[in-house]
């Protein structure tokens, strides 16, 4: 007879089985698990390392930041920059020469100078604006004393040439009265008299005439001259309102843009520079 395996009864021992989605879920986390293993194993090649560093100090160089004041911004700019440059030649693959790390030094030192510069100059932001207020006033204060003085001209303008047109309007009454004696028939009232009346109505309405341009005209003149008089107060005063809202125009723009791209750029080619060096001189080390 040949062996034949025991059958295990239905009311004995139960073979366990994992559930498929359990199996699964597993063979992921190992095979994550495996991946890991082999990222902590690699080591960033030369080339990784460099291009990632180039693309980093790009970033940098360009970033923006999103409003005044700009300085807050500068120290951890700066610890970024520094981060980078450190993860460069901190790699075992590279060992960097005393060139790079005095050329790293120096762009360093002069960004950071540059920055503290442009720190000093953004914190007078709140002087300028304080100034920028005063000469504000200043304009109003003009602008008032402009309106003031222009109304009451005008105000006695109105005045004087109401008077003025009340008074030939009743000269012309007159005049009409004169006429119409004189083409009419009154006794006890010589033709001459009735010439001398009107020729004296008509004097007396030219000169209300006369005096009335006069008038028009003196006050064009005041109003002239008070114009003249307040552009020669206003224009030096417009003037260092623009002057001052080009200076805090500047300080609300990001200054250190320009000069951190540069930074960045000085940096990327020390690496390049670097990288070059030692190409050259693995070319010329025997095998």
């Amino acid at each position: 007879m040949g062996y034949q395996p025991r059958k295990l009864p239905k009311s004995g021992i139960h073979e366990y089985k994992k559930p498929f989605r359990e199996k699964g879920k597993n063979r992921k986390h190992i095979r994550k698990r495996g991946e890991l293993r082999l990222e902590e194993n690699h080591i960033a090649t030369e080339r990784e390392i460099s291009e990632a560093t180039l693309k980093r100090l790009h970033t940098l160089g360009i970033q923006k930041f999103g409003s005044s004041p700009f300085s807050e911004h500068f120290d951890r700019w700066l610890q970024n920059v520094t981060a980078v440059l450190d993860e460069f030649k901190s790699n075992p693959n590279l060992g960097v020469d005393d060139q790079f790390e005095k050329e790293c030094l120096q762009a360093l030192s002069i960004i950071k100078h540059q920055l503290e510069a442009i720190c000093r100059k953004e914190a007078t932001l709140n002087r300028e604006l304080s100034n920028l207020s005063d000469w504000k006033s200043r304009l109003k204060q003009i602008n008032k004393e402009h309106s003031t003085l222009a109304g009451a001209i005008k105000s006695q303008r109105n005045r004087e040439i109401k008077h003025i047109y009340s008074v030939i309007n009743r000269l012309k009454k007159d005049q009409d009265e004169v006429i119409r004696m004189k083409t009419g028939f009154f006794r006890g009232v010589s033709k001459k008299k009735r010439e001398q009346k009107e020729l004296a109505k008509m004097q007396e309405l030219n000169d209300k005439q006369t005096e009335l341009e006069l008038v028009m005209l003196d006050f064009r003149a005041r109003q002239k001259e008070l114009r003249v008089e307040y552009d020669r107060k206003r224009e030096p005063v417009l003037e260092e309102i623009k002057k001052f809202r080009r200076i805090i125009q500047n300080l609300e723009t990001d200054g250190s843009l320009e000069e951190r791209w540069f930074a960045c750029e000085t940096l990327i080619d020390s690496i390049n520079s670097f990288l070059q060096r030692k190409s050259i001189q693995s070319t010329r080390s025997p095998n």
